[in-house]
């Protein structure tokens, strides 16, 4: 359920419809879950580890977002949605790296030891950019896939700058080093609500928000 649950009085009146995500990132996880509210129901690959991946080997986020939603929908059958996202980090100063392989960046295969890689090759790589030349974006590109057919495609990017080091406790990946244009914050400093206001997958899933709710994708 999405974290932002309905007193079940409300949820009474509203069928509450599932949508699989797929993704095993906890933290893309919780911030999905989060953005869709109690109208839906947020399932993961977590939840179905019987489900097999598609192999991400575009050259663009929306091929990876692509490459994730359509084997899954494959698997699950004509009745569920999935949503996938491809997502990460392009920095100016590296002509757009680690872009596509921002989650590998460092080649790392631990989830628990990725970000921390991430970042420290990230930082040194940037060991001589100065401060006014430290601009980045995040982007986000979603595909919305039934029965191996993506429906449905949405995009989001939110521009800033990033810090010599990190601050903050909360989110994941690059979001210590992120601060977007309109706040002094990084991602991780920012409560989850306030994140969603500025993030590249927040965006990218507003722009979705009226896919999901057609009535061609509610039968």
């Amino acid at each position: 359920m999405g974290l932002n649950q309905e007193p079940m009085a409300l949820q009474s009146k509203t069928p509450v419809k599932t949508l699989l995500v797929a993704t095993k990132n906890k933290g893309k996880a919780r911030e999905f879950a989060d953005l869709l509210g109690a109208e839906w129901t947020v399932v993961t690959l977590l939840d179905r580890p019987e489900l097999t991946e598609g192999v991400e080997d575009g050259v663009t986020f929306q091929e990876n977002a692509a490459k994730k939603a359509v084997p899954i929908s494959l698997q699950v059958g004509p009745e569920v949605l999935v949503l996938a996202d491809d997502s990460g980090l392009e920095v100016d100063a590296l002509d757009g790296a680690p872009g596509v392989y921002s989650a590998r960046y460092a080649g790392e295969a631990d989830p628990k030891l990725r970000d921390g890689r991430n970042n420290a090759k990230l930082l040194a790589a940037l060991a001589d950019v100065s401060t006014d030349q430290r601009g980045a974006q995040f982007r986000c590109s979603l595909a919305l896939a039934r029965n191996g057919v993506v429906i449905a495609t949405a995009d989001g990017v939110c521009r800033g700058r990033l810090l010599a080091a990190g601050r903050g406790g909360e989110g994941f990946g690059y979001d210590p080093l992120f601060v977007p244009d309109g706040s002094e914050l990084t991602f991780s400093e920012m409560p989850l609500e306030q994140k969603h206001r500025f993030s590249h997958r927040g965006k990218a899933l507003a722009a979705m928000a009226a896919r999901l709710k057609g009535p061609a994708l509610q039968r």
